[in-house]
């Protein structure tokens, strides 16, 4: 099967279920969300809900990883107060929770068992990427990790996938250095949700994107790329 890899949705629910209906064949295609399904936009219940009624439906073909808010939210739940989260985008991520009577516990339990990286002989995906500056990129609270990292990528001699930091092009953007595609192209700023088709070797067959829908967005979208 082929690969359909989804950038950072932000909880743009409409967004995510646009794109996959226009684009996704979940008959032929595996589909990869890398990372931070949650917060900034208007609706984390509902995506999160929609990424387990996607998962239940059509596993092992459906692959959520985890990014740096999942984490954020998880440490939140599991370690008390986040203070670097919180004020950034966690108080409405926990009010959205609240009002759709969402039990914070069991999504805490769903997003811990998320892998890290998918990866073939050819592909490496993961939210944030493989640092050339790190020998533990798989540590969760390594700044350099895949969680987390902004520096240059290694080149692995995989094509990698990542996303977590706004291609300033607002398109997925190649790095023929690292052999990588960021596709991250901000959704909760209003820009676009970002998808590549893969082949299982790493050819790309095509790069799409979806307008995002003006219900995913917050009224108050924050700025900051963390």
């Amino acid at each position: 099967m082929n690969l359909f890899v989804v950038g950072d949705v932000h909880a743009c629910l409409h967004t995510f279920q646009e794109l996959l209906n226009r684009y996704w064949n979940p008959e032929t295609e595996v589909l990869i969300q890398l990372g931070d399904l949650v917060d900034r936009g208007s609706d984390t219940p509902g995506s999160l809900q929609f990424a387990k009624k996607l998962w239940q439906q059509y596993s092992p073909h459906v692959v959520f990883l985890k990014g740096n808010h999942e984490y954020e939210f998880n440490q939140h739940i599991e370690n008390g107060p986040n203070q670097y989260w919180l004020p950034q985008c966690g108080y409405e991520t926990l009010a959205q929770l609240q009002d759709a009577k969402m039990d914070v516990q069991e999504v805490a339990a769903w997003i811990k068992s998320l892998p890290l990286i998918w990866e073939n002989e050819h592909i490496l995906i993961s939210h944030a990427g493989i640092s050339a500056q790190t020998d533990d990129p798989l540590c969760e609270d390594n700044p350099l990790g895949v969680l987390w990292n902004r520096t240059p990528l290694a080149n692995i001699q995989k094509l990698q996938v990542i996303g977590h930091t706004p291609c300033k092009s607002g398109h997925p953007e190649y790095s023929e250095v690292s052999h990588s595609w960021n596709i991250d192209t901000a959704a909760y700023q209003n820009i676009a949700l970002s998808a590549l088709r893969l082949s299982t070797t790493g050819h790309v067959l095509e790069i799409v994107q979806q307008t995002v829908d003006a219900r995913d967005i917050h009224k108050q979208i924050q700025k900051n790329p963390d």
